[in-house]
């Protein structure tokens, strides 16, 4: 039974798109061909092309074998790596006094 890839959103889709086309580009600067990227990679021919067409469906562990093969392998370390986001609702959370338990007059 084929594995059921859940629906990507439409600006996802695109940033997974714009990234095969990444790798495909590193792939052939370094005039490596498919066939080769593949082998060295572990994956079959059609894995590789799914993964430079922007398929969602493609596993993380075979983006970060393609990454370590371009000699890319740091660059997943910079992921995430400024949480501006969740820092400022960290320090928002920080700041917030907290609430003193009432007490009833004598």
């Amino acid at each position: 039974m084929a594995k059921r890839t859940p629906p990507t959103h439409p600006r996802a889709r695109r940033q997974i798109e714009a990234l095969g086309q990444r790798l495909r580009a590193a792939r052939l600067r370094r005039a490596m061909t498919q066939e080769v990227m593949a082998e060295r990679v572990g994956v079959s021919v059609p894995t590789l092309a799914k993964l430079e067409n922007g398929e969602p469906s493609t596993s993380l562990a075979t983006l970060l074998r393609v990454l370590a093969v371009l000699g890319l392998a740091d660059d997943i370390d910079r992921i995430a790596v400024q949480d501006t986001v969740g820092r400022e609702l960290q320090d928002n959370a920080l700041r917030r006094p907290t609430a003193r338990p009432r007490r009833d007059p004598p």
